[in-house]
């Protein structure tokens, strides 16, 4: 059995689904394919940043409408501040949703706009002529589609098939999540503890955080930095069970619920993202800000970029790198070098105090992932500046290269 499409998206994710509701707003027939059954669960933060909120905004899908949150609450080294989100962004509040919830929303989204939906079974045996995808499988269907997306998540496991590779030399993160009941989830602000102690007192290159999602829970998780050279030794779901008996009684929290991990990508540190006719997206690209972990805006925005060159019958092996490159490579870089000085054990306890007694609207719009090209104030041009400096340092770095 051979189903035809012009699109195929792999992956129901934010990043896939988001992508399949874009492509079919555009006229494609398009078909969203995942290996799971809805709704099902994601290791994820839940947190939604105004950007993350401003792309679902603009998909029209609205998303916890009771609850909004005003900003961060950073806290660590004796100290805590607030750094309310930026009154200069299109979308000036954020929000937190479950992930099995929010993907449930935008598969429903796309599949109302007119996307075909396959689910239960995963894409398997893609098969190549030359760089271009001809058809792969799923279950006993065989699908041909002119242009594939792909955004299966951080392990990628389709990409993978198509020569993706995940430059673990770089740094990236380890994370844990949990939900606990909690009487202050209705709690205006997302809290960060950037003062990260692992059982032995010693400070971790991460930080533990706290979302409120106004439903009577919290999402109560924790991640590190890693590398090859440098790997974060810590147990992460120990760490998170400590964290949250750390703020058991300041949150009232109730037992930790549904506890995942994961090990994700960050900055763009992987290679082969495209090849003729077809894309990898969201965290399957390692769109995740190193900073923060944030991966959410970035899927959504490059689900976004990606179907604005469908159609376009541009050998994609090249264009869409040199695409992501465009929009987030020297944030990205500075991103991943900054966090790799993280994860040298001797200096987040000297500068993490500095740090967090800085400006705070700085630290917002950094964690927040705020800062845009569109942007033209001071902190974005010295940002931008330093980024070029530390990419032109580290030319030859992976992110998003092509070795076809």
């Amino acid at each position: 059995m051979v189903e035809h499409y012009d699109v195929a998206v792999i992956g129901a994710g934010p990043s896939g689904a988001a992508a399949a509701l874009h492509s079919v707003r555009r006229g494609f027939e398009t078909v969203l394919i995942d290996s799971a059954e809805f709704p099902r669960d994601k290791t994820c933060g839940d947190g939604l940043t105004p950007r993350g909120l401003h792309q679902l905004n603009q998909l029209g899908v609205e998303v916890n409408s009771s609850y909004r949150n005003k900003g961060l609450k950073l806290h660590g080294f004796g100290t805590s501040a607030t750094a309310p989100w930026p009154s200069t962004y299109p979308c000036v509040e954020g929000t937190a949703l479950q992930r099995h919830r929010l993907d449930a929303l935008l598969v429903d989204a796309s599949v109302a706009a007119g996307a075909h939906l396959l689910t239960g079974e995963p894409a398997t045996d893609p098969r190549l002529e030359g760089n271009r995808l001809v058809e792969f499988r799923v279950g006993e269907k065989k699908i041909r589609a002119k242009e594939v997306i792909v955004a299966d998540g951080v392990r990628s496991t389709f990409g993978q098939k198509l020569g993706r590779i995940w430059h673990k030399g770089e740094v990236f993160g380890i994370a844990a999540r949990s939900y606990c009941e909690s009487p202050f989830s209705e709690e205006p602000w997302m809290h960060s503890h950037v003062e990260l102690r692992d059982e032995e007192g010693v400070v971790q290159p991460g930080y533990g955080w706290i979302f409120p999602i106004g439903d009577g829970s919290v999402n109560l998780g924790c991640g590190a930095l890693s590398t090859n050279k440098r790997p974060a030794k810590v147990n992460t779901k120990k760490l998170l069970s400590q964290y949250a008996s750390q703020q058991r009684a300041e949150w009232q929290l109730g037992d930790e619920k549904f506890i995942t991990s994961a090990a994700l990508p960050m900055g763009g540190a992987v290679s082969n993202v495209a090849g003729a006719n077809w894309m990898i997206i969201g965290d399957a690209a390692a769109c995740v800000n190193p900073l923060n972990g944030e991966g959410i805006d970035y899927g959504l925005e490059t689900a976004a970029l990606a179907t604005e060159i469908l159609g376009t019958n541009k050998d994609l092996t090249l264009v869409w790198p040199d695409l992501l490159r465009q929009h987030y490579g020297e944030a990205f870089m500075l991103a991943r070098t900054l966090a790799r000085v993280l994860t040298y054990p001797q200096f987040l306890p000297l500068a993490g105090p500095i740090g967090l007694r800085g400006p705070m609207h700085v630290a917002a719009r950094l964690m927040g992932n705020l800062i845009t090209e569109e942007d033209r104030d001071f902190t974005a041009r010295l940002w931008r500046t330093a980024g070029t400096a530390v990419s032109t340092a580290r030319a030859g770095s992976p992110l998003w290269d092509s070795t076809f």
